[in-house]
């Protein structure tokens, strides 16, 4: 079957336009990289502790050890979460290092908890990475990341957010929602390190997928982190320079950095995860790398055990 010149000019013409509205919409929200300098760097994760605090600590749960908190962020924001201790506070012996655990996208800190949360699985067993802490004698601490858990927008959920991101080209909400989110953890950090339960030169951070991501951010800011395990983190460019760990690479330094990265990563590729590894300033650091995509086999839990127990 012969197509005519007409039809082939037709056909030429559309995809003229195509390509010219697809450079159209590029020039005017795409993504470009920009430069940040360390000195922006550190504005932008700066806070000032609130002047108060409005902490609400609900009784430890004796048969859970756990207690439910929430608190006034460094700009009145809300913050809830919950800390389960591996043994009774009152009658330890010692000051139990501590567990900073952040989630992925979409979900919340309960995850950290239970096996299921609202008929859904938590299918990234981090569940299973709270029980080994506690097993290892580590307090576990998690809070909702904005945007997520009781601190979603009714306004502007996480999917519309992130379509905002990749179509339209707004980068400062999703930018905001990370480095505020990392800003609450350092809040959360002033007030877990005065507990006298918990041992402030053994703080640890890990994340699961944007949790990883933020576990690599805050340890990069904030020197009371000693230990990080980025779990699947999301590794970025400079299209989204603020919150590329890669620019906090500095501030990594003197941390035991573990990361763990999937072959098939539908969100990070393999590459870019062994260049970030290669360029991990430390030498107390290791990569563990896994076959498949996105959601880890559970076994990766156990990987870890060596992590929690040096100091």
């Amino acid at each position: 079957m012969r197509i005519s010149k007409g039809v082939l000019k037709i056909m030429a013409s559309l995809l003229g336009l195509a390509a010219l509205m697809g450079a159209l919409w590029w020039s005017l929200f795409g993504l470009k990289p920009y430069e940040i300098d360390a000195r922006e760097l550190q504005r932008r994760y700066a806070y000032g502790p609130p002047h108060d605090l409005a902490l609400k600590l609900a009784p430890i749960d004796q048969a859970r050890l756990t207690q439910d908190f929430s608190f006034s962020s460094f700009d009145g924001a809300t913050v809830n979460g919950r800390i389960r201790y591996p043994a009774d506070p009152a009658t330890a012996g010692a000051p139990f290092p501590l567990l900073i655990a952040m989630h992925g996208m979409g979900r919340s800190h309960w995850r950290w908890w239970q096996a299921e949360y609202k008929g859904g699985k938590t299918r990234e067993h981090t569940h299973q990475l709270t029980a080994l802490a506690l097993q290892r004698g580590h307090a576990v601490v998690a809070i909702d990341a904005r945007r997520h858990g009781e601190r979603k927008d009714p306004k502007v959920n996480v999917e519309q957010l992130m379509d905002e991101l990749h179509i339209w080209g707004k980068r400062e909400p999703y930018e905001a929602m990370l480095v505020d989110t990392v800003r609450d953890h350092r809040v959360l950090l002033d007030w877990v390190t005065r507990l006298p339960q918990i041992d402030a030169r053994r703080i640890k951070a890990t994340g699961y997928s944007m949790g990883g991501q933020n576990a690599l951010l805050l340890a990069g800011v904030d020197e009371r982190i000693g230990a990080v395990a980025a779990i699947v983190p999301i590794l970025l460019d400079d299209k989204l320079a603020a919150v590329a760990a890669k620019n906090l690479l500095p501030g990594l330094a003197d941390n035991r950095v573990w990361l763990l990265t999937a072959d098939q990563d539908e969100y990070t590729d393999s590459a870019r995860s062994r260049g970030f590894f290669e360029a991990l300033p430390g030498a107390d650091k290791q990569h563990l790398r896994f076959a498949g995509g996105h959601l880890l086999p559970a076994d990766y839990v156990a990987r870890l055990g060596p992590w929690f127990d040096q100091r």
